[in-house]
């Protein structure tokens, strides 16, 4: 059995898509994994990712938005 444990859920404000992160834990033990699954209408795109690959897609996705509106 999985145990999938909700994080949050985003909408984009432009297009609409709906982003929701888990986090999945496998009965069988190991690693947790940050599932990110994006609906766009009737399609789904879900992929995990492990720790370390989140950090630093997360530290690439800030650097692009802190980059946003500056001259």
């Amino acid at each position: 059995m999985t145990r999938v444990t909700p994080l949050d859920k985003l909408r984009v404000p432009l297009g609409g898509q709906e982003i929701e992160l888990q986090q999945i834990d496998y009965e069988a033990g190991g690693m947790s994994l940050l599932r990110t699954r994006i609906r766009e209408k009737s399609r789904f795109t879900v992929f995990e990712v492990d720790a370390q690959t989140a950090a630093d897609w997360g530290r690439a996705l800030l650097r692009w938005a802190e980059g946003q509106g500056k001259s």
